[in-house]
């Protein structure tokens, strides 16, 4: 019989990290994963021409993205990184493949309705993380892209405010910030000040701080603006790039 005390591990273990980074569309998101260390695009939305990466064809089913994703578990390869474009996209397919097994038009109404459906799509979205789990347990690096929303926040400390979030289901969402080990939000650095409206009323206005339409950055950390978080210590604004993001998490 095993002694379990034997098996016990102790101190820090250093793993290819598992990145999610969303913002605006423009941003640079897929630029950032190009930088990624020899990256692989799994694409479900089209959009990587202008950028120089290797990809596999456009995924147009959630059966793509796992070809694509086992060719890389079971096929010897040099890549050192692996990029999903994006994520917001691949939950369509997912969805689009409950609605195919169920004989329905829409997701609201897979296995008779009563949000069903979303929790059916938590088992897919597993599937797809266990791949990656084991591609990470052979040194590779997973960085998940995905489009940002304004959602609104219940705080039951303070007034419900808006923030941005990944422009995904609510459960699906829970499930891939919790498996990540970083979640970044890209944006642009701006200012706000407040100028007379006229009739008695103020206006306020944003300015880009920087060229370019403001300089471009992530945060790493969650505020009432942004949903973010990182497990490797980074409590400041990093510039957008896969360099400075390694940097800062090398740092601590």
């Amino acid at each position: 019989m095993t002694n379990l005390l034997e098996t016990i591990q102790s101190g820090r273990q250093s793993k290819p990290p598992r990145v999610l980074l969303y913002g605006v569309e423009g941003i640079g998101k897929s630029t950032f994963g190009s930088e990624a260390p020899k990256p692989i695009f799994i694409q479900t939305e089209d959009g990587l021409d202008e950028i120089e990466c290797d990809r596999f064809p456009l995924a147009t089913k959630f059966d793509d993205v796992i070809a694509a994703l086992k060719t890389l578990v079971n096929e010897k390869h040099d890549y050192e990184s692996v990029v999903i474009d994006s994520l917001d996209w691949l939950e369509r397919l997912v969805w689009d493949k409950l609605c195919l097994q169920y004989a329905v038009e829409s997701i609201e109404k897979v296995d008779g309705g009563y949000a069903r459906g979303y929790m059916h799509a938590l088992s897919l979205w597993r599937e797809v993380l266990d791949l990656l789990n084991v591609l990470r347990s052979r040194g590779m690096v997973t960085v998940l892209i995905a489009h940002s929303k304004v959602e609104r926040f219940e705080d039951p400390e303070s007034s419900p405010y808006d923030r941005y979030s990944p422009r995904l289901h609510k459960h699906a969402a829970a499930l891939v910030k919790e498996w990540c080990d970083a979640v970044l939000f890209a944006t642009r650095k701006m200012r706000t000040q407040s100028e007379d409206g006229g009739f008695n009323r103020k206006r306020t206005i944003a300015h880009a701080i920087g060229k370019d339409g403001g300089e471009r950055i992530v945060r790493a950390y969650g505020s009432p603006s942004c949903v973010a978080k990182n497990r490797y210590g980074i409590a400041e604004e990093l510039p957008l790039s896969w360099s400075a993001f390694v940097t800062a998490m090398s740092a601590n």
